[in-house]
C-alpha cells in the first residue's frame, strides 16, 4: 500500500491552477524528489500533504488516512520542514528543540535523551547554546531538520532544505537523510538543485500543477543519449561562441563549463560548423547526459542567447579604470570574531568574478564592505577607483547590489517596488516610466504587477530583486546568491543576462552555492574562515585537484587542505 495516494487532486488560488487533476503514488522507504520550475505547485502539494492547505477536488490519502478529515492523525505521524526558516531566531538551539518536543507532546522523561540524540545526529552538540539567528545557513537547516524529527516520523516532508546551503552542508544533509531511510522513515524532498534530484530513488517533475515525469532519475537522463556535446579546444571568447551557438536553430540549450562549452543538439549531423560560432580551433566531443539535460528538454527550454535586458543598456563607460573593484587587506571584526581577514583581490573591467565559500565564511560581509554598507575595521575597499568611505555617494550611483536575503519592500506591490527604486536611482519622467515597463516585460512580471512582493513565488522574488538592482544600468554589479532556490530555467535566463551585460562593459561579482555556476565565472576567489584561500580560473582550480575532478570536488578538497584534513 502506498504511503501517499492522490487521485484527481486539484487546488486553485483564484484564477491560478496550482494543482491540476493530479494522480500519484509514493511508496514506503524511498527518497522521492519533487522538482519543477517556480510556480510548478511543489510547495502547494507538500502543504496539502501536511493538511495545512485544503484540497478543492479529488482525494488525498497519507499513511492510510484521508484528508481533510484525518488531518490531526496525519500531523501526529509526519515531520515537516517548510521552505522558509520557521524556527524562533531569538531562542537557542537547545531551546528550539525543547519547544518542539513540548509541541509534539514528548514525555518529559524522554525529552533530554531525544534532544541529545538529535544534537549528536546533526552534529550541533557544540552549538546548543547559540541563538538560532547566529547559525550559518547550513546549521539553520540542520536545526530545522532536527525539529521536524523530534518525534520520529513515518513520513518526512522537506520543502527545499538545500536552498542557500553550501555544498559541504548539503552533503551532510544528504548523509543525515540517508540514515533516516535506513531507520524506516520515508522522505519527500522538494529541490531546486538538479544534482540533488538525481540522487533520489524516484522523481516527480511538476509543471503548472501537472506531472510531466514520474520515475527513476536515470531514465530521464537517458532520454538525452547522443544529444549532448562539448566544444573543447582553444576558445577565443567563450561567451561569444555560446551566444552564436544558441542563435543556431538546431542548438536547444548550452552552458559554459570551465574551459569548454556544453551544447544540446538532436542530431550530431545538425551541429553548426565550428567556424560559424567562432570556434575554429576546437572540436566537438560527445558527453554523457545528466538529469538537468533531461529536465530542460522535457520543459522545452530553448534559449537563443539574446538578452532583452542587455539590449536596453548602452555601452558602459568606466573613465579608463582597469581594476573596477579592489580589496586591500580588507578586514572586518565583530567584537573578538573576525568575519573577513586581510582579503586582497582586484577585479578587472568586464570580468565575472565568482566569490565562493561555505556558509559563514565571510562572503556577505565582504560584499557589504565593497558596497559601502559596512565600514571595514581595517584595510580598504575601492570601486571605480573610489574609496567607499570617502566617496560612497558618487560610487553608489554606479553600483547595483542584489542582497542574499530578499530585501525589497514586502508589503508593497511589484510595480510600487520598481517605481520606488527607479526614484532612488534618480530616474525621472518618461525615462522612469519606460524603464519600469521594460523591467516588467523582460522579467515577465506583468501577471504579478499588483501582487505584494511578499506573496511572490521565490523565483519571481529573485527576478524582482535583480530588476531593481539593474534599474539604473550600473557599471559594477554585486550579486549575492542571485539564483538561490530558483529553478534551472530561470537560472539560465539570469546567466544569459549576466553574460550579455558583461559584453556591454559591466563588471560583475557574484556569490553562488551552485558549483556549475562557478564554472561560468572568469576567475574565482574561495573564501574560508574569513580568508581568501584560493584565487584562480575555475579550470586551474579544478586541475589542482585532478584533471577529471568536478568544481564541487575542488571546492571541498581545497577546504579540507586548508583544515589539514
Amino acid at each position: 500500500m502506498p504511503l501517499v495516494l492522490a487521485k484527481n487532486l486539484c487546488k486553485n488560488f483564484g484564477d491560478i491552477k496550482a494543482i491540476s487533476n493530479l494522480n500519484l503514488q509514493i511508496q514506503k522507504g524511498k527518497i522521492t524528489g519533487l522538482v519543477g520550475p517556480d510556480g510548478a505547485g511543489k510547495t502547494t502539494l507538500i502543504r496539502m500533504m501536511t493538511g495545512l492547505l485544503d484540497l478543492d477536488e479529488g482525494e488525498l490519502e497519507i499513511l492510510g488516512f484521508s484528508l481533510p478529515k484525518d488531518a490531526v492523525k496525519i500531523q501526529e505521524e509526519i515531520g515537516y520542514m517548510p521552505q522558509k526558516f520557521g524556527l524562533y531566531e531569538d531562542l537557542s538551539v537547545l531551546e528550539n528543540l525543547k519547544l518542539y518536543s513540548n509541541l509534539q507532546s514528548i514525555e518529559k522523561s524522554k525529552q533530554k535523551q531525544r534532544i541529545e540524540e538529535l544534537l549528536e545526529f546533526i552534529n550541533l552538540k557544540d552549538f546548543k547554546s547559540f541563538l538560532a539567528r547566529d547559525l550559518s545557513g547550513g546549521m539553520k537547516q540542520k536545526l530545522g531538520l532536527a525539529c521536524a524529527l523530534i518525534k520520529k516520523p513515518k513520513l518526512l516532508l522537506l520543502d527545499e532544505p538545500g536552498v542557500g546551503v553550501d555544498p559541504i552542508s548539503r552533503k551532510e544533509l544528504w548523509s543525515i537523510v540517508n540514515q533516516l531511510i535506513n531507520d524506516g522513515v520515508t522522505v519527500i524532498w522538494s529541490t531546486a538543485y538538479l544534482d540533488e534530484a538525481a540522487l533520489c530513488d524516484e522523481v516527480i517533475l511538476l509543471n503548472e500543477g501537472d506531472i510531466l515525469f514520474n520515475g527513476i532519475p536515470l531514465d530521464l537522463s537517458n532520454t538525452m543519449k547522443g544529444k549532448v556535446f562539448k566544444i573543447v579546444g582553444k576558445l577565443e571568447n567563450k561567451r561569444e561562441t555560446l551566444r552564436l551557438a544558441l542563435k543556431n536553430e538546431n542548438i536547444k540549450d548550452g552552458v559554459i563549463l570551465g574551459n569548454s562549452i556544453k551544447v544540446i543538439c538532436e542530431d550530431e549531423k545538425l551541429l553548426p560548423s565550428l567556424e560559424s560560432i567562432n570556434a575554429q580551433n576546437c572540436k566537438y566531443e560527445k558527453m554523457e547526459p545528466n538529469f538537468e539535460d533531461g529536465f530542460m528538454n522535457i520543459l522545452k527550454g530553448n534559449f537563443n542567447g539574446e538578452s532583452l535586458l542587455a539590449k536596453q543598456i548602452s555601452e558602459l563607460e568606466t573613465n579608463g579604470e582597469e581594476n573596477l573593484i579592489e580589496a586591500i587587506d580588507l578586514t572586518k571584526k565583530f567584537g573578538s570574531f573576525t568575519a573577513t581577514d586581510k582579503v586582497n583581490f582586484k577585479i578587472q573591467k568586464g570580468e565575472i568574478f565568482g566569490f565562493l565559500g561555505p556558509n559563514g565564511a565571510g562572503k556577505s560581509t565582504t560584499f557589504k564592505m565593497l558596497c559601502g554598507l559596512i565600514t571595514p575595521t581595517s584595510g580598504s575597499a575601492k570601486v571605480l577607483g573610489m574609496n567607499l568611505e570617502k566617496s560612497s555617494y558618487k560610487a553608489r550611483k554606479k553600483i547595483g547590489y542584489m542582497s542574499q536575503k530578499f530585501s525589497l519592500y514586502a508589503d508593497i506591490s511589484v510595480f510600487e517596488n520598481l517605481k520606488f527604486f527607479a526614484g532612488v536611482y534618480g530616474l525621472k519622467g518618461k525615462k522612469r516610466k519606460e524603464k519600469i515597463e521594460n523591467m516588467i516585460k523582460i522579467f515577465e512580471l506583468e501577471k504579478y504587477r499588483k501582487t505584494a512582493a511578499k506573496n511572490l513565488p521565490l523565483g519571481y522574488k529573485q527576478r524582482l530583486s535583480l530588476s531593481c538592482a539593474v534599474m539604473h544600468d550600473p557599471v559594477v554589479l554585486f550579486l549575492d546568491e542571485p539564483t538561490s532556490g530558483i529553478d534551472p530555467q530561470t537560472r539560465r535566463e539570469f546567466w544569459n543576462h549576466i553574460y550579455a551585460m558583461v559584453q556591454k562593459g559591466m563588471t560583475i561579482m557574484v556569490t553562488t552555492h551552485f558549483m556549475d555556476e562557478a564554472e561560468y565565472c572568469d576567475r574565482i576567489a574561495l573564501i574560508y574562515k574569513g580568508k581568501a584561500i584560493a584565487l584562480d580560473t575555475p579550470h586551474n582550480l579544478i586541475n589542482q585537484i585532478g584533471e577529471n575532478a568536478t568544481m564541487e570536488e575542488a571546492f571541498i578538497e581545497l577546504i579540507k587542505r586548508e583544515d589539514n584534513v
